[in-house]
């Protein structure tokens, strides 16, 4: 069995820092609870004394009765020339009540010299001053000594020396930070082994991700007997960011054998990461290792023949261990077995011999060729296996469209405003019945999208329910210019279920309306298969 190893999450601190983050409090405490579902043993929630967010924080986190993890709050040592007993940062961290508290202190000459602009000698004492005066109050303590391997290889000395001040002051733990995320991994083993030879409490890593090697480093460093690893949910932090505690959890379990979290918190590995990342209000990246929606998708046919004969063949893990799903892709590089494993992965329940299959196929390369992507639009994928069918009539058509733009005055405040108005028309046939109807927008398709509605809702009410949710525009050709051909992708929602279409036209408007008819046709389709 494997030594035990401690998971120490900063995504409520270090996480922050990232550029396009910005948590309120509750944020912070719905994400405190998912860290515990997680199974991470340190909650770090943040600075105290730095902001009204996070003294808000603090004070509400007394009520967070947490299951597993223990909350933390960050804070600097003392002030050069002062005390600890009188420094506002360390009376902010003893009054957050949290049963654990981390310092971070400089263990670099430089950075003391350069940056702190006081003595070497000043600053061990502002190191070991502080974390006896915590340790007084009863408190656990760990010591991020900042710079640490920028510092162990400017003046070894010095640094370890700054190791000795912490452990003869008491403290707990000892976190190595890369901190600036420049050392790479053949580096990582002389210093750590010499803070394993200068001191005998446990040593941590917190790693940074400017060389894209946080991940590995701190398993490196695992490796290596150190016993803690600091990261944030999703790689979250600032600059390049910082080891993936994601990662991290799914590659000590799965990959090294210690069991940091249980089996069953394991698999909550995807829904977690991905509720952090709508509470921050951030994208999920779709390349991130084990949970981003790519992790498992496959788009070659020869890697989709293999994976539907032998799980194993291109696939590392069973995604289902960490919560995710296979993906089957349908693109240019598809295959028969990719056109039959995303139609069963889709639920689409339509008998296609081997001469349909091969027609699929070279209608999917046909189609891409001309600017379209089926990977993130399953729904028209579904209406081009539908269409190729013999006798499928489709609920609709558009006969023709017309779309003007004007600049409209408008009078606010007593004074006049131009603002864009846009006007469509529409002939749509439904059946042998053709409908003529207009609506104005503030854009072009969203009056196109409401003349549309118009026309069709006299026959199929229930389309009142289906809202545009998101809508994407990529230029193909970008050598084009102007001239470009474009691709539009549509999600929409009719409130319980999501669905995405393409379309794709030199022409945007054309372009759009491919998509917003696939979006409408392929609810309706799919409804009509229901009852």
């Amino acid at each position: 069995m494997s030594a035990p190893v401690e998971l120490y999450d900063t995504t409520l601190r270090d996480g922050t820092q990232m550029e396009g983050i910005s948590l309120s409090a509750e944020d912070k405490l719905k994400i405190a609870r998912k860290l515990d579902e997680l199974g991470v043993h340190y909650i770090e929630g943040g600075w105290p004394g730095s902001n009204p967010k996070d003294a808000e924080f603090f004070v509400r986190a007394q009520s967070l009765n947490l299951s597993h993890a223990r909350l933390a709050a960050f804070g600097s040592t003392r002030r050069a020339g002062g005390h600890a007993e009188g420094d506002p940062n360390i009376r902010a961290l003893i009054d957050a009540r949290t049963p654990v508290v981390t310092l971070v202190g400089k263990a670099s000459d430089m950075q003391v010299l350069q940056v702190l602009k006081t003595s070497l000698e000043e600053n061990l004492e502002m190191l070991s001053e502080s974390i006896r005066y915590l340790k007084s109050h009863g408190l656990t303590v760990y010591w991020d000594a900042e710079h640490f391997f920028d510092g162990f290889y400017s003046d070894p000395r010095y640094t370890i020396q700054c190791l000795r001040s912490a452990a003869d002051a008491g403290v707990d733990c000892i976190i190595m930070c890369d901190t600036n995320g420049g050392t790479i991994t053949s580096r990582l083993a002389e210093p750590i082994k010499a803070a394993q030879e200068a001191v005998s409490v446990p040593l941590g890593i917190h790693a940074h991700n400017a060389t894209g090697l946080a991940v590995a480093n701190s398993l490196a460093a695992v490796d290596l007997g150190v016993s803690q690893v600091q990261g944030c949910i999703n790689g979250y932090g600032d600059g390049c960011g910082n080891a993936d505690m994601i990662a991290v959890v799914a590659n000590l379990k799965i990959k090294m054998g210690i069991d940091c979290v249980s089996d069953e918190q394991l698999g909550r590995l995807t829904e977690i990461s991905r509720y952090v990342s709508e509470i921050a209000n951030l994208p999920p990246s779709p390349r991130q290792p084990y949970v981003g929606p790519a992790a498992f998708a496959h788009k070659a046919g020869l890697h989709v023949d293999a994976i539907l004969k032998h799980e194993q063949s291109y696939q590392h893990i069973d995604p289902a261990v960490v919560g995710n799903d296979r993906r089957i892709l349908v693109s240019e590089l598809a295959g028969r077995r990719n056109i039959q494993a995303k139609m069963k992965e889709q639920g689409i329940d339509i008998p296609l011999n081997d001469q349909d299959l091969r027609r699929l196929v070279d209608t999917v390369k046909l189609m891409e060729s001309r600017g379209y992507q089926y990977e993130g639009a399953e729904a028209s994928f579904e209406l081009m296996v539908r269409r190729s069918q013999p006798g499928y009539q489709p609920p609709f058509e558009l006969d023709d469209f017309m779309v003007v733009e004007r600049r409209h005055p408008q009078l606010r405040g007593g004074e006049e405003e131009r603002d864009i108005l846009s006007e469509a028309m529409v002939k749509v046939r439904v059946g042998d019945e053709v409908i003529h109807t207009a609506a104005e927008g503030n854009g072009p398709v969203n009056a196109l999208d409401g003349a549309v509605r118009k026309a069709l809702i006299q026959f199929y009410p229930t389309l009142e329910a289906i809202k545009l949710v998101d809508y994407k525009v990529r230029i193909i050709d970008t050598a084009a210019g102007t001239a470009a051909c474009v691709r539009v992708l549509i999600e929409s929602t009719d409130g319980e279920r999501h669905w995405t279409t393409v379309g794709s036209s030199t022409d945007i408007i054309e372009a759009s309306w491919l998509a917003l008819a696939d979006s409408l046709e392929w609810w309706l389709v799919k409804r009509e298969a229901a009852a």
